[in-house]
């Protein structure tokens, strides 16, 4: 049936998908379309059952289909959909999302992370006076044409376009440099943005006091710091990644985990920063759908389920979970590594964690994930269907659904090794 609605979806959706992730290219093969979802666990529209690890890549945190959530969907829906004037939920979640990240006295609310980082970076050219950004290759930061520079290898270079209808001009003032190196900034740099824990190129964390050493830089030419944290907001800590690294940006971006599963994305920071866009300032931002009623029900009522017990429980749980991978390719002679930071991990099939883009394609393009990706799917574990992905374990992840997919882990990598 999956194959019929592939066909189907192909006649009517480009690709047959909408984010091109979900269409299998790079693991090869048809994906399966999901039905319904609860727990730890997604169900196809034959019926199947599989143990995710995708979790909506990364929203999912307290598990799927959780009735706090459910129940302040059904709520808000009750009252209306969009209302195109303020609401009480949306002071109700900029406070929770102020309170628990030291540093972020305003926040504005838009409809998706991309939204999120294109206009902290608008805000920052703004502030600052300054044409110039610096990214790092192999950092995603949605699909603004700013951000969508592709770097070259090894060394610091002026961004070239990386998608067709991306004009060179877009990208001109966007400096692509490695990850994991201190950058070359002066006084036309606006800003450096940056995923303060990369997890869209796998996890490869940062070097020791890196993220602090880039703060320090920063300051000494008058630089915005953006952390992009849509994925590690309110997922590695109360405070995200800034609280976990001890570092505070000038700007920071948010999405998934605040959305309850429901579309929505943020930035905030001081009130210096944040009073510069509209209507106080002259920064310009807007969005019909932004701070929707039951997005900010949903995600309101995520965050009041996230406490540090909740965190101790997710990290773990990902390190049991990692534990266990290392432990079933050591046993049987697969090269791997994998990567863990709190509540976060990947999985590269190589004897060397890699430590920048460069490597973490090398580790990628292999060829082995793609063949453990699809036993694993075959035996009932959902992993992404893409090397560079995260894992995201959810608190509905327990002691028996890790120890499960261990289990499955180990006859895969059995298989494999006898191959």
């Amino acid at each position: 049936m999956s194959g019929d609605l592939f066909s189907r979806a192909q006649q009517v959706i480009p690709g047959g998908v909408n984010s091109p992730v979900r269409s299998f290219r790079s693991v090869g093969g048809t994906p399966y379309f999901v039905s319904r979802a609860e727990g730890p666990h997604v169900w196809d529209s034959e019926g199947k059952r599989y143990i995710d690890y995708v979790m909506s890549y990364g929203p999912a945190i307290a598990g799927h289909c959780p009735p706090q959530i459910i129940d302040a969907i059904q709520q808000a829906s009750g009252n209306g959909t969009s209302y195109g004037a303020p609401t009480f939920a949306e002071i109700e979640i900029a406070e929770e999302i102020s309170s628990r990240v030291d540093g972020v006295d305003m926040v504005r609310l838009v409809s998706s992370g991309t939204e999120a980082t294109m206009t902290a970076v608008r805000l920052a050219r703004g502030v600052t006076g300054r044409d110039k950004i610096i990214k790092f290759s192999g950092h995603y930061h949605g699909h603004a044409d700013a951000l969508l520079a592709a770097g070259g290898s090894g060394v610091a270079n002026q961004g070239i376009s990386g998608s067709l209808g991306v004009p060179a001009s877009a990208v001109a003032d966007t400096i692509v440099t490695p990850w994991n190196q201190i950058p070359e900034l002066d006084e036309s740099t606006a800003a450096l943005i940056l995923e303060p824990l990369p997890a869209n190129m796998g996890v490869v964390p940062p070097k020791e006091n890196f993220l602090k050493e880039l703060r320090n830089v920063c300051d000494r030419y008058g630089v915005l710091l953006i952390f992009d944290e849509v994925i590690t907001g309110f997922r590695m800590a109360m405070g995200g990644a800034s609280q976990w690294y001890g570092v505070k940006p000038d700007l920071w971006c948010f999405g998934k985990v605040i959305g309850g599963g429901l579309p929505m994305g943020a930035y905030g920071g001081s009130v210096e920063v944040m009073s510069q866009v509209a209507p106080l300032g002259n920064v310009y931002q807007a969005g019909t759908l932004s701070g929707n009623p039951i997005a900010t029900a949903a995600g309101l009522a995520q965050l009041r389920l996230l406490n540090p017990d909740s965190y101790a429980t997710l990290e773990r749980t990902a390190r049991r979970l990692a534990d266990g991978f290392l432990k079933v390719f050591q046993e049987v002679g697969i090269d791997a590594t994998i990567p863990r930071v709190g509540p976060l991990l990947s999985i590269f099939f190589t004897d060397k964690q890699p430590s920048n883009f460069d490597e973490a394609q090398e580790a990628a393009e292999n060829g082995v994930y793609q063949e453990f990706f699809h036993q694993m799917l075959k035996r009932g574990v959902a992993l992404a269907p893409g090397p560079y992905e995260a894992l995201f374990p959810s608190l509905a992840h327990t002691e028996e659904i890790i120890d499960q997919t261990i289990g499955i882990a180990q006859d895969v990598a059995k298989k494999m090794a006898n191959r």
